[in-house]
């Protein structure tokens, strides 16, 4: 590497440290954006960075949206209907507890793509549920962590991964979502999950097992409501109708914007509207308040998700005028077979330290998007590897919002959860990678 690439190195490992020891993120991450841009000579390019980010409709409608209407789905609470509806063929199977609380978080994480949005959705209904079965407290903040961040937003075709990789790839977000991400995405979550059940299981073992208590009346609602259960799907089944590949009732292009590019995203967007009418239809006593939530939630979206989004795009716009793209591209050329394991490494440190998948594909799915076209491999499939590493290093993240939360609900410290995590991750990771070479999937 050149001195400028030295140097470049330096202000990284700084801006780690700083994350480390409890610099916020956002700061860190464009303190050192600035940094590296003014060692490239060309300060400007992170001001255009990130006016273009914080601007682009592309991440700040389907983002704001899509946490509108989950904060309209919490006020409703046809969140709640849909966790009590999974929840209930559980209660009575003390190990099935484990696995059914993880593929719940995963399921509500599918039309609620903020993972801590879904911790505090899921949370309060099987936390009591779990101690009432004797499970320890350690137990159940990693399966309310490992299901709501193990990856389920994947499937959302609004998700903010699927749109880093849409708009590199020109591969609509829907058909990412259906055709390239589940052959990654399901491996992946069957052996982490199949690692982390088998642990608990000796865990529990070697443990005395809690007293079980009762369960508190409160977190359980008088009756389920099937019509209020389905209201959290229902933007997604309009997106998959409308789009490809099955496009059985076509939205008009003129309808939502006057090109292609736009279209998409405010397709998205015009889902979670429509999902947001649909539960004040269902749930009239509180659809006076659900303009306010929706308005509420999409703020939080871009306080929360865009603004990591912002500054994570400038710092790897720094990075990339350094020239450290360039040196991985070369990497890469000498040994191409690499290129799948730095595709999941790389990235998945970048959110460990960041806390944030979202940030960690958008920041760095370019630096492996021009050498995958480059050496012949699937681009919508390293991006899915980009993805899924992501949401392993955030969940890994004892900085990540979603863990700091399952902590705060659980009683559980962060680091604690993380530990009990980032061993069936990283098996479920390394497999998928794995049967990536070996071209299985």
């Amino acid at each position: 590497m050149e001195p400028v690439q030295w140097l470049a190195a330096l202000v990284i490992a700084m801006a780690v440290v700083a994350v480390v020891r409890g610099v916020d993120v956002r700061i860190a991450l464009f303190a050192a954006a600035c940094v590296l841009a003014a060692l490239a000579n060309n300060l400007p390019l992170v001001l255009r960075s990130f006016f273009e980010t914080f601007s682009n409709e592309k991440f700040v409608v389907p983002i704001c949206s899509a946490m509108g209407f989950a904060y309209v789905l919490r006020r409703t609470e046809c969140d709640r209907h849909l966790v009590q509806l999974l929840v209930k063929p559980l209660q009575h199977v003390r190990y099935l507890l484990v696995p059914g609380v993880v593929v719940i978080g995963f399921i509500v994480n599918v039309p609620v793509i903020s993972q801590t949005s879904v911790a505090v959705c899921i949370g309060p209904v099987v936390v009591p549920l779990m101690r009432a079965a004797g499970f320890r407290a350690m137990t159940i903040a990693a399966c309310l962590c490992l299901g709501a961040s193990i990856g389920g937003e994947l499937l959302n075709p609004g998700a903010p991964e699927l749109l880093t990789v849409s708009a590199k790839t020109g591969v609509d977000s829907r058909t990412l979502s259906m055709t390239h991400l589940p052959p990654l995405l399901f491996p992946y979550a069957i052996i982490t999950l199949l690692a982390f059940w088998l642990q608990t299981m000796w865990e529990e073992r070697r443990h005395p097992t809690v007293v079980p208590v009762e369960v508190e009346a409160a977190t359980a609602l008088p009756s389920i409501s099937l019509v209020k259960a389905a209201v959290p799907m229902v933007p997604l089944l309009l997106l998959f109708l409308t789009g490809p590949p099955l496009s059985l009732f076509p939205v008009p292009m003129h309808w939502l914007a006057d090109n292609r590019e736009s279209f998409g995203s405010r397709l998205i967007g015009a889902a979670m509207l429509f999902g947001v009418l649909v539960a004040a239809v269902v749930s009239p006593r509180k659809a006076k308040d659900c303009a306010k939530q929706f308005f509420e939630g999409a703020g939080y979206g871009f306080a929360t998700i865009v603004s990591l989004i912002v500054t994570a795009t400038c710092f790897a716009d720094a990075m990339k005028a350094c020239g450290l793209a360039k040196s991985l591209g070369t990497l890469i050329g000498h040994a191409p077979e690499m290129l799948t394991p730095l595709a999941a490494i790389v990235p998945g440190a970048f959110a460990f330290i960041s806390g944030s998948g979202m940030a960690s594909t958008k920041g760095l799915y370019e630096f492996f998007y021009d050498p995958a076209i480059a050496h012949g491999y699937d681009a919508p499939g390293v991006g899915g590897i980009v993805s899924i590493a992501s949401a392993a290093g955030r969940t890994m993240s004892p900085v990540a919002a979603v863990v700091l939360m399952c902590g705060t609900l659980t009683g559980v410290k962060p680091f604690d959860i993380v530990k009990r995590v980032a061993g069936p991750l990283l098996i479920g990771l390394t497999a998928t990678v794995i049967l990536r070479m070996c071209g299985v999937v």
